[in-house]
Parts: structure tokens; sequence; C-alpha cells
């Protein structure tokens, strides 16, 4: 009787540090921005973060993933929605040149760097279900974005998982290039996300930048 084929192993679970230093970093970006802009104290986006990603990795490490999910996009969530709020406040008191120049650029540099670490980090947690539903598979066929190297052929393609960084870098090039470049898009979600990210970057170059340097 044949033998059954050897199964695939399983790839090395991704580190999840990344993702929680960008969050951190985040977090840290709210401080830069002027009291007016942020809601609350300058400390509390960066409490919560910090309180929520606790039980989040004690979620992960005891096997609880569906809570782990769950944790990890209400601590997404909660940065995400600071920085809409800071940027649609920074917006609004634009017509009334209530801001130095200094302080629009200072405060369109932190949400602009702070709009990549958030979409980064949402296109991580989203993609192919999640980085524990990727821990799971030999390797990375299938998912929302097309990377270069699932179209590649050899051993050390189909052995390859995508990391913080590529989407990091995907991130980056949405919010400088507003596309994905080399990444083509495939999920209509993460389209969204992408159009979204692209405006929030848009807002913040074009018209904040912009009506800083106009009245330097």
């Amino acid at each position: 009787m044949p033998s059954a084929p050897p199964q695939a192993a399983l790839p090395t679970p991704e580190p999840r540090w990344p993702s929680i230093l960008a969050l951190l970093a985040t977090a840290g970006l709210n401080l830069v921005l002027p009291a007016h802009l942020r809601y609350g104290p300058g400390w509390l986006l960066v409490a919560i973060v910090a309180v929520l990603l606790i039980p989040t990795m004690i979620a992960r490490h005891v096997g609880k993933n569906e809570l782990y999910r769950v944790l990890g996009r209400v601590v997404l969530g909660s940065v995400t929605a600071s920085l809409v709020w800071s940027l649609t406040l920074l917006i609004s008191r634009l017509p009334a040149h209530s801001d130095s120049p200094q302080v629009l650029l200072r405060a369109a540099a932190a949400l602009w760097v702070a709009n990549i670490l958030v979409f980064a980090s949402w296109y991580w947690r989203l993609d192919a279900g999640g980085p524990h539903a990727r821990d799971l598979r030999p390797s990375h066929a299938d998912g929302a974005f097309l990377f270069p190297q699932m179209v590649i052929a050899g051993q050390r393609a189909r052995n390859w998982h995508p990391g913080f960084v590529d989407y990091l870098f995907l991130a980056f090039n949405t919010s400088t290039a507003f596309s994905p470049t080399d990444v083509p898009v495939l999920s209509r979600w993460a389209k969204v996300m992408m159009m979204i990210q692209a405006l929030i970057s848009l807002g913040t170059l074009v018209i904040v930048a912009a009506r800083a340097v106009n009245i330097l």
C-alpha cells in the first residue's frame, strides 16, 4: 500500500513584536500633537493601548485565538479613531487660521506617520485571516494582496510568508505614491481601506502641509 505524501512543514510563527511596536509608536505620536488636537490628555491613548495590549498578548499565549483576534482589533480601532479625530480637528481649524505654520507642519508629519503605521497594522491583521491563520499554512498562496513572492517559482517562494515589514512597505507606498506599486490588490475590503488611507494622506500632505508652507 503506497504511503501518504508527507505534509509540508508549517512555518515558524510570525513574531508579533513589530505590530506591538507600531501600536506603541502610533500612541506615542499622539503626544507630539498639540493638546487641542487630541482627545483627552496626551497620556490617555498610550494608557489605552498599553492596557489593552496586556490581555491581548495573554490571550495569544494561552491559546484563546478568537479573544486575541477581537482584542487586537479593539486596540487597533482605538488608535484609528484617535487618528481620524485629530485629523478632523486639524482640518476644521484651517479656515480660521487658528494654528501657526510650525504647529501645522508638526501635526501633519505626526498624523502622516501614524496613518502609515495604523493601516500597515490593519493590513497585517486582516490579510488572509490574520497572522494566526497565516501561521497555520505551509505557504502564503491566497490573500487580499498579491505579493511578488507569491508568483515566483521555486522552493523558497513556496515557503514564503509576508511579515509586518511587507505590510508596512505597502502602507508606505500607499501614503506616498497613492498606489500599491508592486503589490496588486485583490480584495474589495483592501481596496476600500487603501482608498481611505490615501485620502487621509492626501489630507495631511496636500491640505495641511501645503497650507502651512503657504503662510510661512
